[in-house]
């Protein structure tokens, strides 16, 4: 079979009407490229020894985060100027080194969208013309009018590794995705597969969306992608990946979210900061197929903390930004209040496996510390192919929740009450239409339960009548203060489920 990435057809000289329209229709057949295209190159490279990317000429490596960001591509450049989606690009240097092949698919074929040094304003760097007349591509963003038809809003970003970062109506860059993780918080270390070529559609003229295939590479897997991305008051992003392991990996997260979280309402600041609170999320949501949900807040601990929850077949998981209030953020610049949730919903049957949380301990808001993924029962197996499907939703102003009533705030620490001695206070609220609608006199009853390692004294309700909802008071006591407490509760009306489920993991001292 012609490889569809050289294609040739030329019929002999004085050949029939008939033979000359057959090649055709088959040079137009192995122009056609898709994702078949991608896991078959996926496939033959992982069947040979991994190679290691070109190096960057030093004046590039050398480059400060302030000295990158000066160097733009022209706006007058843009890729399908004109168009509904146009792409603009990014420049090798700093931490960027990697190169990145960039080709894009039209009627006539493939063609390999060309480097070139004079598409970018250098700004203040002075660089040598030999350091970069051949340096090429790092990455690539989308552009399309999602708050306004006046302006082309950025609405898709990859760059660095397989990270990408997308934006919605309203939304302002915060949680990053990567299209792979592998053995993340191991003490072997940490793979970081990337991205090394991407084919991109050209979009018809009323085009809605637009689709990107992308070649992932590392020492022990490669991977063939296909996103096709919606750009709107909710950017959608539909995922169909095939892995092919060139050996055994053990841990490899699906559809990993990267996000920051430094102190909110229930863990303050380590230093005096104006800001109540600083971070992309607040918490991972997870949906199961029985239909429990589960709310865990996220923390920044003294040190790592991993854990997991055991999944067959889960309905959806996200990194969430739920508080959208500013005044509990109070940064002009940073727009906490407007960074974007992302919620995975699987394609088919993932079957069992476990989503795993990952926190790690970061001393200021520059580090993504909070790592959320999908682990299978079963890894994927060397030399065959593993496919899954998912949909990403960028979400601001209709953030995925339950149906009933949801956390809105965990709170540590007792206030006016008294706790009983050396006893760990929460408060939780919860709000939602289950809780809402209740009778005025509805006995709601908190079941919140601990781990062998604290017991919980009490837990009581009381009726928030400025929400419309409930709060829980919970006091505990830690039996061994170097080790963690893991804690879970749910609000019940005659012993029916009228919540999301709370589950907290409070650390070591």
């Amino acid at each position: 079979m012609s490889d569809p990435f050289e294609t040739r057809c030329t019929p002999a000289s004085g050949a029939q009407v008939v033979i000359a329209l057959l090649c055709s229709l088959f040079a137009a057949n192995a122009l056609a490229f898709g994702f078949d295209n991608v896991a078959q190159r996926a496939r033959q490279i992982a069947s040979l020894p991994y190679e290691r990317p070109s190096e960057l000429a030093s004046p590039l490596q050398a480059l400060t985060y302030e000295q990158y960001r000066d160097i733009r591509f022209k706006p007058q450049r843009f890729h399908w100027r004109g168009s509904p989606f146009e792409l603009a690009f990014f420049h090798r240097g700093f931490q960027f080194q990697l190169p990145v092949k960039i080709n894009e698919i039209d009627g006539d074929g493939l063609r390999e969208i060309r480097f070139n040094p004079e598409d970018f304003d250098y700004g203040a760097n002075k660089l040598p013309l030999k350091a970069v007349q051949d340096a090429g591509f790092a990455g690539f963003r989308v552009h399309f009018p999602v708050n306004s038809q006046k302006y082309k809003d950025e609405v898709l970003v990859f760059l660095g590794a397989s990270y990408f970062r997308a934006l919605g109506k309203g939304q302002v860059y915060g949680i990053s995705a990567r299209g792979l993780a592998v053995d993340t918080a191991m003490s072997s270390g940490e793979e970081f597969p990337h991205f090394k070529e991407f084919w991109i559609e050209r979009p018809a003229p009323d085009a809605k969306h637009l689709t990107i295939y992308a070649l992932l590479d590392s020492r022990r897997v490669t991977g063939a992608y296909q996103f096709i991305l919606r750009p709107g008051s909710e950017t959608a992003i539909d995922v169909r990946m095939r892995l092919y392991p060139r050996e055994n990996i053990a841990k490899v997260g699906i559809a990993p979210l990267t996000s920051m979280y430094l102190f909110g309402e229930n863990q303050h600041a380590g230093s005096i900061d104006y800001r109540p609170e600083v971070h992309n999320s607040d918490g991972l949501s997870i949906r199961g197929d029985n239909g429990e949900w589960i709310w865990r807040p996220l923390i920044n601990p003294r040190r790592l903390v991993v854990t997991s929850f055991t999944a067959t077949n889960p309905a959806g998981f996200g990194l969430m930004q739920r508080d959208r209030a500013f005044a509990h953020y109070e940064d002009i610049y940073a727009q906490y209040q407007s960074r974007p949730s992302v919620w995975i919903t699987p394609k088919g049957k993932w079957g069992a496996g476990r989503i795993e949380l990952i926190q790690i301990p970061t001393p200021d808001e520059t580090n993504q510390n909070i790592v959320a993924f999908w682990i299978p029962a079963t890894p994927p197996q060397p030399k065959q192919p593993y496919d899954i499907e998912y949909r990403m939703l960028w979400q601001k102003d209709t953030d995925t929740r339950p149906t009933h009533s949801w956390v809105t705030q965990s709170r540590l620490g007792s206030g006016y009450v008294r706790p009983p001695e050396r006893a760990i206070a929460f408060m939780i609220d919860f709000e939602g239409p289950a809780l809402s609608m209740l009778p005025q006199n509805t006995k709601v009853e908190a079941n919140f339960t601990a781990d062998a390692n604290a017991k919980v004294i009490e837990s009581t309700t009381h009726r928030n009548d400025i929400t419309g909802g409930w709060r829980v008071a919970v006091h505990l006591q830690r039996i061994d203060e170097k080790k963690p407490v893991e804690l879970r509760g749910v609000l019940h009306v005659n012993n029916v489920n009228v919540s999301e489920t709370w589950s907290y993991v409070l650390p070591p001292e």
